[in-house]
This record gives structure tokens, C-alpha cells and sequence, in this order.
């Protein structure tokens, strides 16, 4: 009678409706691996595209030796915000270059996770400095660069032309002038002139003949 009893319950543990031995913790470890991979997926994102990849590694070589700093006017020249370094140093002495909200000199030592916001050819440019390079690379390169949240670029019809007058329209008036004269120093360009009085005139003279 033990005996019976003893087979009757080991006939009932592996029934069909007894749920198999270690299947909860398989299925944890097959979401444990899941979850690990997770992270390695999304960090390959970036890399996957060759032409990205190349860039980021063309981006790295321009980097800086370990321990150097790199300056905020060579920054910006070496990632294709402004054409030359000079003009760099030129903005940032003119207090037209920011970095996380401060006026900076040109010797300014920019670091990653730097917000940096300057106006460049009649456009507001706010980015966030991804990757620090002492060099000046092509645009696929620099834009690995840093993280562009700069608003967008005006419409092109609402940037007026400074200085052009239709074919016919004869001389400007002092008026015409005035405002061309501040078209022009809005887009940042030199001044037309000629509004004193002109070399070797002798300042004037109002004798009657």
C-alpha cells in the first residue's frame, strides 16, 4: 500500500499540467542577455553608417594631444562655424561669442558639454560641444562635432539685399542712403561711405561766385 501511494504521487508531480522544471529561471536569463544587449545595440547606432564612422574617426585624429586644451576661436574656426580664425578672435574680443551664457576671450579653453552661441553670417548658432578638435575639418566631419541647436536659418526673401538698386533707378536719395547704410550694418558689412566730405574737398567752402 506504500509502495502504491508512493507511485501515485510521483504520477501527479510529472503530469502534463505540472509546469517544467527551471522554465521561470531560463526565461530570466534569456531577458537578463536582452537587456545587456540592449545598450550595445544602441551604442552601435552611431557607427553603424561607414561614412559616420569615418567621420568620427576623422574627427578623433583632429583631436587635441592628451593634456592640451583647445582655444575657443580655433574651435569654432576648426568645426566650420566661422571661415577663418581670425574672425573668431575678431568676434569674441567684439563680446559676439558665448559660452554657456558668459562673454569669452579668444584664449577661452572650450570644454566638452559647452554651450557656445555666436552669430555668424546673419545667423544665430547655439551647439553644444560634442568632440574638441585643434584642426579645421571638412562639413561631415564637424558636424560630429557638436549637437546643433541653433534655431533655423531666416527664409531668404525676409534677408533684404544691402546696397543693390534696380537697373534705372538713378542716384539715391538721403533717404535711400540711410537705409541701405542700415541693411548694411545689420548683415555686418562695411559701411558704403561717402556720407563726409570727400578727400582734398577742403570741408566746404559756401562762397558765392
Amino acid at each position: 500500500m506504500v509502495a502504491e501511494g508512493a507511485d501515485h504521487e510521483t504520477t501527479d508531480a510529472t503530469g502534463p499540467d505540472a509546469e517544467p522544471s527551471g522554465a521561470a529561471p531560463a526565461a530570466d536569463a534569456t531577458a537578463a542577455t536582452q537587456g545587456a544587449a540592449a545598450p550595445e545595440i544602441a551604442a552601435g547606432q552611431e557607427t553603424a553608417d561607414p561614412k559616420i564612422a569615418a567621420a568620427i574617426a576623422a574627427a578623433e585624429a583632429a583631436g587635441p594631444a592628451p593634456g592640451e586644451s583647445v582655444r575657443i576661436d580655433s574651435w569654432i574656426w576648426a568645426v566650420r562655424l566661422i571661415k577663418t580664425r581670425s574672425l573668431g578672435a575678431t568676434a569674441c574680443r567684439g563680446g559676439h561669442v558665448r559660452v554657456n551664457g558668459e562673454r569669452v576671450k579668444p584664449a577661452y579653453n572650450v570644454r566638452v558639454g559647452d554651450e557656445v552661441r555666436l552669430r555668424s553670417e546673419n545667423r544665430e548658432r547655439v551647439v553644444v560641444v560634442k568632440r574638441l578638435i585643434r584642426k579645421r575639418v571638412g562639413a561631415p566631419v564637424a558636424v560630429q562635432c557638436y549637437i546643433d541647436n541653433s534655431p533655423p536659418p531666416p527664409p531668404r526673401e525676409a534677408v533684404a539685399p544691402a546696397g543693390i538698386r534696380d537697373r534705372g533707378a538713378g542716384r539715391p536719395t538721403k533717404r535711400d542712403r540711410r537705409e541701405l547704410e542700415r541693411l548694411r550694418a545689420l548683415r555686418g558689412l562695411p559701411s558704403l561711405g561717402g556720407a563726409g566730405p570727400k578727400p582734398g574737398g577742403g570741408g566746404g567752402g559756401s562762397g558765392h561766385r
